[in-house]
């Protein structure tokens, strides 16, 4: 059952994705190219509700569905989010696509996104391989 409504949740969730454009190609090139306020705008309304979320959750000790404790652990700066942050920038401007639109892309029909699905995965499998060796 938890994989039913996992999947309708995802659906959902892909088809706000594709019907807010957030999904769309040409948005997110042309949130790179500082050419429209749209993209900018989605990403900063998603920010200031995640920040009075959290605020809302430590504020009245909220707990998750399971029982446990909410909690953000503190997390150290290092340099290689920096590294794999710009990367992933990289990739996200040159497909116009990062890994939470793939799938709506492709279930919009958008059939060129299986490139950036497979670059996802080779990505993901080569940072597992060299991991151990990447800066932290």
């Amino acid at each position: 059952m938890n994989y039913f409504i996992t999947t309708i949740i995802g659906v959902y969730f892909g088809i706000v994705l594709v019907k807010s454009e957030v999904a769309s190609w040409f948005r997110i090139q042309s949130m790179f190219k500082f050419d429209e306020p749209h993209m900018f705008l989605i990403i900063g309304s998603a920010v200031i509700i995640g920040l009075i979320s959290v605020q809302i959750i430590r504020r009245f000790d909220i707990n998750t569905l399971g029982g446990k404790t909410a909690a953000s652990p503190n997390k150290d700066f290092n340099k290689g989010t920096i590294i794999g942050g710009t990367l992933f920038g990289m990739g996200w401007a040159t497909t116009g696509s990062c890994p939470g639109p793939i799938y709506a892309q492709i279930g919009n029909g958008e059939f060129v996104a299986f490139s950036s699905l497979i670059g996802a995965i080779c990505g993901a499998s080569l940072y597992e391989i060299f991991r151990s060796r990447l800066p932290h």
